[in-house]
This record gives C-alpha cells, sequence and structure tokens, in this order.
C-alpha cells in the first residue's frame, strides 16, 4: 500500500433524512455513470423507458423503511443513533438471525422473489467482510481499516449493492493468464498515489445501472500464475472510466399486459474499465490469490448472503405455486389426479426450502468471529435444491396450461373493443370472468414464456456459480466421517445395529 493515500470514503455530506428513503435513492441516481443500452449513453437513467419502471420499483421498495408499522422491522438503530438497513445488522444475538430474516421476508414478498439486489444480499456480504476483518488482520494491517470505513460508509447512506466475479467468456480453455490483450479479465496496469489503474472487463454485474456500489472479485480460486487478476475491489458505480453495457432490455411500459416485466426487469450489464482509477481504501485485496481466497471462502460473508437468497426462493416458489393453483381453478382441472400431484409438487417444494430455511434459522451457531450464523449446510443445500426446483416449477405451470398460455389476447383493451362482447364469452374461465382469466394468463407467460421469464429460470440455475462446482463443493464440505464410521462399524463385526 502506498503512503498518503487518498480517501473518499465517508467523505461528503450526511444522508439527507428529511426525505424518504426513495427520494434519497432517486437523487443519486443522476451521479453521472455511464450506462450504455442499445450503443447509446443512457441520459437521466430514471426517465428512460428501459429502466423507469424497476427504478420506481426500487424506490417503492426503500421507502417501506419510513412506513411507520414497518420500519421496526426493516431497520435498526446503529452506535451512532441513526437508523440503517437491516441487512447491514451485525447478528450479535441469536434473535438477529430472526430479525434479517423478517426483513429479508418483507423485500422479497415486496417483488414477488422477482428481484434479487434489492433486498440486501451483496449489503449482507459487505457485512460478512466487516465482521471477518480480525480474521485477516495479520495478513494485511490496512483491510481491517478499509474495510471498516467502507462498511459504515454503505451502511449509514443506505447505498445499494451488487457484484460482478466472472471473466469474459472468450476461451475457457485457457486461464485468464493466457489470454492477454486488452479488455479481458480486469487487472492494474499502473499504480498511482491515489490509487490503481485498472483495465479490463468483468460479469455479470446485476442490477448494477440502478445500484450504487459493486463488490468486484474473482468468483474461483485464482492460480499463482494468475495472480494479476487476484482483486477484490469496491467500486462506486459512477467511477470515471467503468461504462455498464448492458443486455437487451425486456421492461415494458404497459404495466397492464406485462405486469412482472413493466416493474421488475433486474437488468445485467457488463462492466468494461476502460483505464479507471480505484482509490487506495477502496482495494481491498491486490495481486494476492491466498488472501483474496481467504477473504471469500469465510464463512461468515457467504452465510450472510446466502441467508437472503433463501428467503427470497421461499418468496418467489410462493408466488409460482399460487399462480400454479389459480390456473388449474381457472379452468377446472384440479379434480384430476395427475393435477393434484403437480400442484402438490410446487407446495412439497415450497415446504422443504421454508424447512430448510427454518431449520437453519433455529440451528444457528455462535461463529468463531462472535456473530451468529443460520446452518450454512442447510443453507447450501437449499441453495443447490432451488438451482433444480424453480426450472421444474416453470415446466409445471407450462404442462397446466400448455396452449392455453397463448390464447390471451394481444392486450386486454380488445375487451374494450368491437368486439368485446364476443370476447366475454370465448375467453372466460370456469370460475372467472374472461377479463380476469386473461390478466392471469399474462401473469403466468411473464414467468414462463417471456424474455423476463427466460431470463429468471437461467438466473436460477446459475446465480451461484456453476451448480456442478457447487454440488461438489457440497459434498466435500459435508461431515460424511460419522456415516463412514457406521458402516466400518459394521463391515468389522460389530455390535452395532441400524
Amino acid at each position: 500500500m502506498l503512503a498518503g493515500s487518498k480517501s473518499s470514503i465517508g467523505s461528503g455530506t450526511e444522508p439527507n433524512t428529511t426525505v424518504s428513503s426513495g427520494a434519497r435513492y432517486l437523487q443519486r441516481l443522476n451521479d453521472g455513470r455511464k450506462v450504455w443500452l442499445d450503443g447509446k449513453l443512457v441520459q437521466h437513467i430514471a426517465n428512460h423507458p428501459a429502466f423507469r419502471g424497476t427504478i420506481k420499483s426500487v424506490a417503492g421498495i426503500l421507502d417501506l423503511q419510513d412506513e411507520p408499522e414497518l420500519a421496526p422491522h426493516l431497520v435498526f438503530e446503529t452506535e451512532t443513533g441513526a437508523h440503517a438497513n437491516m441487512a447491514f445488522l451485525i447478528p450479535e444475538q441469536k434473535e438477529d438471525v430472526f430479525r434479517r430474516s423478517r426483513a429479508f421476508k418483507i423485500w422479497s414478498d415486496a417483488t414477488f422473489g422477482v428481484m434479487s439486489r434489492v433486498g440486501g444480499t451483496y449489503r449482507g456480504q459487505v457485512a460478512g467482510l466487516y465482521i471477518g476483518r480480525e480474521l485477516l488482520q495479520s495478513e494485511d494491517p490496512d483491510y481491517s481499516d478499509k474495510i471498516v470505513n467502507y462498511y459504515r460508509y454503505v451502511r449509514d447512506h443506505d447505498l445499494l449493492v451488487t457484484s460482478a466475479g466472472h471473466d469474459p467468456q472468450i476461451d475457457r480453455t485457457k486461464l485468464s493468464s493466457e489470454l492477454g490483450g486488452l479488455y479481458t479479465a480486469l487487472r492494474i496496469v499502473r499504480e498511482t498515489e491515489d490509487g490503481i489503474i485498472v483495465r479490463g472487463a468483468k460479469m455479470l454485474a446485476t442490477g448494477s445501472p440502478y445500484m450504487d456500489e459493486i463488490i468486484v472479485s474473482p468468483l474461483v480460486k485464482k492460480t499463482a500464475e494468475e495472480k494479476q487478476y487476484a482483486l477484490l475491489l469496491m467500486v462506486a458505480v459512477n467511477t470515471p472510466g467503468l461504462h455498464l453495457i448492458c443486455r437487451e432490455s425486456f421492461a415494458s411500459e404497459e404495466e397492464e399486459n406485462h405486469p412482472l416485466s413493466s416493474r421488475f426487469d433486474e437488468m445485467d450489464a457488463v462492466l468494461v474499465f476502460d483505464d479507471a482509477l480505484i482509490p487506495w481504501e477502496r482495494v481491498l485485496v491486490k495481486e494476492d490469490p491466498e488472501l483474496l481466497w481467504k477473504v471469500r471462502s469465510t464463512a461468515v460473508g457467504g452465510g450472510l448472503g446466502l441467508h437472503k437468497s433463501i428467503v427470497r426462493l421461499v418468496s418467489k416458489l410462493e408466488f409460482v405455486a399460487a399462480v400454479g393453483n389459480e390456473l388449474a381453478d381457472s379452468i377446472g382441472i384440479k379434480k384430476f389426479a395427475h393435477v393434484k400431484e403437480k400442484l402438490a409438487e410446487l407446495f412439497y417444494q415450497l415446504e422443504s426450502i421454508k424447512a430448510l430455511l427454518l431449520t437453519a434459522e433455529h440451528g444457528a451457531k455462535l461463529d468463531p468471529s462472535g456473530v451468529w450464523l443460520p446452518d450454512s449446510g442447510l443453507m447450501a443445500t437449499a441453495k443447490n435444491l432451488g438451482n433444480r426446483y424453480y426450472p421444474r416449477a416453470i415446466e409445471i405451470l407450462q404442462q397446466l396450461s400448455g396452449a392455453g398460455l397463448l390464447q390471451a389476447p394481444s392486450t386486454l383493451a380488445e375487451f374494450r373493443g368491437p368486439l368485446g362482447t364476443q370476447l366475454q364469452a370465448y375467453y372466460r374461465g370456469a370460475d372467472r370472468g374472461a377479463e380476469e382469466r386473461v390478466k392471469l394468463l399474462k401473469l403466468a407467460w411473464e414467468l414462463v414464456g417471456s424474455q423476463l421469464g427466460a431470463r429468471h429460470e437461467l438466473y436460477e440455475r446459475y446465480y451461484a456459480g456453476d451448480p456442478i462446482r457447487t454440488y461438489a463443493r457440497q459434498y466435500v464440505d459435508y461431515n460424511k466421517q460419522p456415516h463412514f464410521d457406521k458402516v466400518q462399524e459394521y463391515l468389522l463385526g460389530s455390535t452395532y445395529h441400524q
């Protein structure tokens, strides 16, 4: 680390608490961030049709913190007497695990589990890095001060956080160090008194166009040959030289016909760093594969972030199960045994994840760092099952409606047109009128067949990494020895009986 480094964290004005949380968020968006969509630099992102609906939803979710009935469940009092989002709460008591969970559920239910970044997954990871700071003090004396300042900065300013951890998919038969060339894996090109100058790309920063901060770090361990890519950076979205290259927008301006994509298109973006300066106080790990892996492997950071992900999965499975049952009711097919079987599957998916979540929370243990964490093995099981449950749940929705999902008219305005009277008869359901049934079909299509729905199926499969690796990691981490001992005891002729 360079002596005399300058600091930008913690500087500036304190949060303006005289306006709502959502209003403060909207004020922050016009900060010079470079968001690119359709080959153009987005001006005034909050007013752009590709982002407007989602940003309005985010602001509304943040405003929940200010509602008198909900605020006690969503915020806590810091050491300074201020209020902070519950995702930043350090769980020093077992009850804090449940406090965090209740907050996560309120945020997740607000988007039916469709949005993953607003509720606090990566805010939780920041809190986890803060908690584990002392474990790494001997590795890097500056690390502790940096993460303490950063944690307090994002907590006290109620900032939204996402992450980017993958290198561009150029040639996956080669290590990052073997690719060479410009704009491949993110790396340092030079150092200055103020910080490091970085160049390259990271993917995939979900939600980054409307976030405040991005945790930038590889998700897999880097080799000694890849030392230059072993970085852990805390990057402001409006960092000069940082460009956010968005995928095609799935947003719609027609809320009546596209009830989810008009409100919850969680935009994904590739980060391109064009000789961007990252101040020293935001450089937590610099070209140190072993230290970086220790940071990323701490149970605290992963546990606090994963907790929110599983709560969100519960909300999402609840929503899909409810839609499935409404579809069955709408065409009177619940009396058939094979339909009941499919509906039961939706509910046993839901109840399995809920059981794992509740058991993990009630089985929370005091970590060596002094905080309470849900059972990591049960949380990993829930996460891995979710990779398979959600695609199957969507398949069940397809099976329940079949071609019926394709019969909805292009717009609900058809019912107010010249053929409205006839359509009221043709589109009615077994238990509801035509317009209500078409609204249900359009909602189901958002989950099953729309661009947004396809993105969500892909997301649930891969958001935590390659499922093969996550399953393999769970096998490696699982305490198998007691089971092996029972088998060995039997094979050796002991008196052990089942």
